[in-house]
């Protein structure tokens, strides 16, 4: 049996803070050695746990400077020492502590020489990798006029993607760019060239940080064995979201043993990111001896929430089982909400809010999480229609995306031609065409005083460059067939116009994310279609757009809000009151994301962290209709998440039919 060795100081610590902790947590705490891994549910005082064992491991006489914790967020970190630091005061300041990218900096600052760097390297933020990868791709492929090329961010993505999930650079493209797996060699010439000038200019980007600590223990003995006698301890926090690099280093570091990692295999939900579930799965083979335990007292929600979270989860089969039991009382039960569309969702849950919040739950602790981004745009229009307050913790509102302002930029040359900044944007959408190209080819247009009269006219613009003129001429020929009579009672059908006529080739060298983007154009589509023509379209959201700003500028927002999110970003958060939209098959689980069980399980552990976020109230909302591509109603069947619960008994899940109108 493999011995422990554990370095011993005398404890200055306060006497007895173990006994904050249930039996639970307890166990966890006092094991002081061996490799120890901890499946923790959602609510059960993970990090309080981690931080009370990394106290103890000091009071018990590990010198706390060969503590290594590893984290996700800086925040996380800053907070574990400090709780380590109140509980034993001479821990403050000698633990090593951050995220992965963080410690492995550190390291590389005391070894880069070993790699050929020097020990003043650089780090490159995202703007300057996008940079430097523009200056590969101008060395490795000159002319990218033959074919339609990757931007500079979308190649950093594939690049990124490589590294983060340990696949050749011809697996990424087939698996997740199969547009672009014709000129997979040219991509591939790219990424060497842009590792080659990373290393001429002594500069790291984020990824290589992880790559040359890996490289570090990997390929230099000396170092592995020294660190490992460094760190006698090391703990990670939410090892299910570790990605197969970071897995590696801890293996290195912790060949000791005394590695303690810490996560929850049923919310492992960033596989987008190289998050890879097998390192929780296998972390008993990975350590022989692996002790594991379970943390199931869920301090956050009702028993009635966690039913739902238990009823759900247990049809994941990759898992370690484990039943999360409240340790608050009893409460409502959950609420299934069966609506017509998309339109009453919107009404019901924003009726909703405001009932809670006249029974005394805050808008701010209450919460509507979502799949995808596109699910929340009618109730974000419905929210301003009501001057109801939020914020919108998955990043930009909906219609202030830069792709749907670039759809509406072409419906509202249309509406009005005099509008500089609809054009100036369209224009710069292809090729060849910049600020002065746009600024020449608006000049052109109004000098006869119509622009749309010289546009139909035809009449070429003076001295613009071959390039921009061919650009403009694909411009001009669309703006003209959207303009056609039949299409402007349709504003969906000219949205999906603008999107087959060339935008999604843009969005594909564009974006990293372009099938996402294109979905929420086609959601913006269908939304459409209830408007009888692109001007009442683009009123409507004038309109709510206005109102919005017009309470802003007034200050009569305040600082309550309703948040609106994607579960992805809530991931950690809880709130009184959750509405998850949109829960039917296509929408919730997404379409894309139901071809292999893997991804089902994945999808599934997505509603599970949706619905632990609830402490109190939780609404599961689920639209029946939508507008199809033909614009035929299309009858959606309830996710298979809502199908999976036993909710025909009222003992788990209310059913709540909301009549037409209501």
């Amino acid at each position: 049996m493999r011995q422990y060795t554990i370095h011993r100081e005398p404890p200055t610590g306060r006497p007895g803070f173990l006994d904050d902790l249930n039996p639970e947590q307890r166990v966890v705490a006092e094991t002081l050695g061996g490799p120890l891994l901890v499946i923790a549910g959602a609510g059960t005082g993970k990090t309080r746990t981690l931080t009370y064992r990394a106290a103890n491991l000091v009071e018990s006489g590990v010198d706390p400077a060969r503590l290594l914790l590893l984290t996700f967020t800086n925040k996380a970190a800053r907070e574990m020492t400090d709780r380590v630091m109140r509980l034993v005061p001479r821990a403050a300041g000698r633990i090593w502590a951050g995220t992965f990218h963080a410690i492995g900096n550190r390291i590389l600052r005391e070894q880069a020489e070993r790699l050929g760097y020097g020990q003043n390297y650089g780090i490159l933020d995202s703007e300057e990798s996008r940079d430097v990868m523009d200056m590969a791709l101008a060395e490795a492929v000159p002319d990218t006029t033959k074919v339609r090329f990757p931007k500079a961010a979308v190649l950093q993505s594939m690049v990124s993607s490589s590294v983060n999930t340990a696949r050749p650079l011809q697996v990424v493209l087939k698996a997740d760019f199969p547009q672009f797996v014709g000129i997979g060699p040219a991509i591939e010439q790219v990424a060497v060239t842009y590792m080659r000038l990373k290393a001429d200019m002594n500069v790291m980007d984020y990824d290589d940080l992880l790559v040359n600590w890996n490289l570090l223990l990997e390929d230099h003995a000396d170092l592995r064995l020294a660190y490992q006698a460094r760190f006698s301890h090391i703990l990670v926090d939410e090892y299910q979201d570790t990605n197969l690099l970071q897995a590696a280093v801890v293996r290195q570091m912790g060949a000791h043993g005394n590695v303690m990692v810490v996560g929850d295999d049923c919310q492992s939900i960033y596989a987008f990111r190289g998050a890879e579930l097998r390192n929780i799965l296998e972390f008993p083979e990975q350590f022989p001896g692996t002790r594991i335990t379970r943390l199931e007292t869920s301090y956050r929600s009702t028993p009635q929430v966690l039913a739902v979270a238990n009823g759900s989860i247990r049809h994941n089969r990759r898992q370690f089982d484990k039943t999360l039991r409240a340790h608050r009382g009893d409460g409502e039960l959950p609420i299934y909400a069966c609506l017509s569309d998309a339109q009453q969702q919107a009404a019901f849950v924003a009726q909703r809010v405001l009932e809670l919040r006249d029974e005394g739950t805050e808008l701010k602790q209450q919460a509507v999480l979502y799949r995808a981004h596109y699910q929340a745009m009618e109730l974000q229009l419905e929210l301003q229609r009501r001057g109801i307050p939020f914020v919108i913790r998955s990043g930009t509102k909906f219609f202030e995306q830069g792709h749907i302002r670039d759809l509406l930029a072409h419906l509202k040359i249309l509406f009005n031609p005099l509008d500089r900044l609809a054009w100036t944007r369209v224009l710069k959408l292809y090729d060849g065409v910049g600020n002065q190209s746009a600024a020449s080819i608006y000049q052109h247009l109004v000098a006869e005083g119509d622009p749309w009269a010289t546009l139909v006219a035809g009449t070429p613009v003076p001295r613009l460059p071959a390039k921009a003129r061919k650009s403009f001429d694909t411009v001009r020929a669309l703006l003209l067939d959207l303009g056609a009579p039949h299409l402007v009672g349709d504003p969906a059908s000219m949205l999906e116009l603008v999107l087959d006529r060339g935008y999604q080739a843009h969005l594909d060298s564009a974006y990293a994310n372009a099938e996402q983007r294109g979905e929420d154009i086609r959601q913006l589509a269908h939304h459409a279609s209830q408007y009888p023509d692109y001007r009442a379209f683009l009123e409507e959201l004038a309109l709510v757009e206005s109102v919005s700003v017009e309470d802003i500028q007034s200050g009569s927002t305040s600082d309550e809000c309703l948040v609106l999110s994607t579960i992805h970003q809530a991931k950690g958060l809880e709130w009184d009151a959750v509405y998850v939209l949109h829960l039917a098959d296509g929408h919730f689980p997404l379409q894309r994301a139901m071809r292999t069980p893997e991804e089902i399980e994945e999808e599934r552990r997505l509603f599970y962290v949706a619905v632990t976020r609830a402490r109190h109230t939780l609404h599961l909302c689920h639209p029946q209709w939508s507008a199809g591509r033909d614009r035929f109603p299309v009858l959606h069947r309830p996710s298979r998440f809502l199908e999976e619960l036993p909710h025909t008994r009222g003992d788990l899940i209310e059913t709540w039919r909301i009549a037409e109108g209501a």
